[in-house]
């Protein structure tokens, strides 16, 4: 990618940031239109994680490919690409006659995606080569998600009262065409000097691992252990195909070499821990609020702007920290407000009392907006350059892992809990096994934080992108390292 003026690259960055918007947007505002389309498509509680996990899990499923595929065809052409599937999708949904059609449609969404935020990612990479730079910028790119949860809520809950659920899927529209138009006018194409050949069969593989457990966890507590077992097991034999076949290759989906950098892997496992917490928290809030409490959309979307608002303020403060300290402060500070947040729920029943559940909404968005820039720059800071989309893809694809598990595994011990009985009667009790798992997140992601972020941590992490980097040195030479 050429050099381009300070002025150029802010103007990439927005460009790039739309594209998250609408992809980010998209979560919070179905979440909440659910009891909407719960009442409309006569969906079951299981039926509503699909409309969610169907777009995540296709998602997750497809972002290392799309990353790849980037880095080899051109990362503008697969982001332009990216937007015109990602509008179809949006516009096929808002027409959409059945809870199986929404669901098949929300798929096709999730292919065009697919190819935006991991690519965005490795085009801001490219731009932003400056460490302290690239760290501010990722802390503008969290400040998005930020946004989308601040607005999302509001403007779903508008669009819901006043036009109906399919409105929200509209605002995709002019946002994705905005973005397509600029793309195609201010962002240079780029490709890595050497990018990775397709693998179709680990790319089968992945979808094989994630789709089975999803379907497992989601469909076991209506349709029972029988019947959930074969994708158990499935699931179980693709992790372990992947494991073996992986390092076979010279060139993996999947480089199972970027694990032995602990930062790398603590940022992976960090990523599944605290969306899946968000994902849980968004699914278990929203029902609530509307479902127990009896609250419209609209209502429902101001009672979340306690969660919302500090997500945005905090996530550019975190990038700023990130540039001037490291990820380990924001790290530390985002696993100890998440998990303070979801104790709150699990052990004290904060959802029944107003000003503990405001509490609890404030500590998650403050560990929420810190927890995400801090994701995204420690897997791609210490990778080469020219594998900044495979990089970027495994973080993106781990935070879709991450949500579509939360709102999975969530939401079936939900169901479990409330059973026959009335939901809005037994909701809180159903509802405590699922508050002490997003604890669990937490301290997953606090703990985790702390041990990935020292010095043995960055130590591994020099040693294994000299690594890389010798390997790719000696692939140019003809000398298989």
């Amino acid at each position: 990618m050429p050099e381009l003026t300070a002025r150029r690259r802010m103007l990439v960055l927005a460009i790039c940031c739309m594209s998250l918007l609408i992809v980010s947007l998209d979560v919070t505002v179905l979440n909440v239109a659910l009891p909407s389309m719960q009442k409309e498509l006569h969906a079951s509680t299981s039926g509503l994680q699909w409309t969610i996990d169907a777009y995540t899990l296709v998602l997750a499923s497809l972002l290392m490919l799309a990353g790849s595929t980037a880095d080899r065809i051109g990362r503008r052409r697969v982001f332009m690409a990216g937007l015109v599937v990602f509008g179809l999708g949006s516009l096929l949904c808002s027409i959409a006659p059945s809870l199986d059609a929404l669901i098949a449609f929300r798929m096709i969404q999730a292919v065009g995606g697919s190819m935006l935020n991991p690519v965005a990612m490795s085009i801001i990479t490219n731009t932003f080569t400056d460490p302290r730079e690239r760290a501010k910028a990722i802390g503008v790119w969290g400040a998005v998600v930020g946004i989308s949860m601040a607005a999302g809520p509001l403007v779903g809950g508008l669009l819901v009262d006043s036009v109906g659920w399919r409105s929200i899927f509209w605002i995709n529209l002019p946002v994705a065409l905005a973005a397509l138009l600029l793309t195609l006018r201010y962002i240079p194409e780029s490709r890595a000097p050497k990018p990775r050949r397709p693998d179709p069969v680990g790319q089968v593989l992945v979808m094989a691992l994630f789709g089975s457990l999803t379907y497992a966890i989601i469909e076991a507590p209506t349709r029972g252990l029988t019947t959930v077992l074969p994708f158990a097991i499935v699931a179980a034999a693709a992790l372990i195909a992947l494991l073996w076949y992986e390092p076979r290759r010279d060139e993996p989906l999947i480089d199972l070499r970027f694990f032995h950098s602990a930062p790398f892997s603590g940022a992976t496992v960090i990523a599944i821990s605290a969306f899946a917490a968000l994902g849980g928290f968004l699914f278990l809030s929203t029902l609530y609020l509307q479902n127990v409490r009896g609250l419209d959309a609209l209502h429902a979307g101001l009672w979340m702007i306690p969660l919302a608002l500090p997500t945005f303020l905090f996530a550019p403060v975190s990038g700023r920290l990130i540039g001037s300290r490291g990820p380990r402060p924001s790290l530390l500070i985002a696993g100890t407000a998440m998990t303070a947040s979801a104790l709150l729920f699990a052990a004290f029943d904060a959802e029944t009392h107003d000003v503990l559940l405001v509490v609890g909404y404030v500590l998650f968005g403050i560990g929420f907006g810190f927890v995400n820039a801090p994701i995204t720059n420690t897997a791609v800071s210490g990778m080469p350059r020219a594998q900044a989309g495979v990089a970027a893809a495994v973080a993106s694809t781990s935070r879709q892992l991450g949500q579509t598990l939360g709102v999975a595994v969530i939401g079936a011990v939900l169901a479990s809990g409330v059973g026959a009985s009335s939901f809005k009667d037994s909701f809180v009790t159903a509802a405590a096994p699922g508050w002490w798992i997003l604890t669990g997140c937490g301290a997953a992601v606090l703990i985790l934080g702390a041990l990935t972020s020292g010095r043995w941590a960055r130590g591994t992490a020099e040693r294994t992108a000299k690594r890389l980097e010798a390997t790719e040195v000696g692939e140019a030479a003809g000398v298989k390292v």
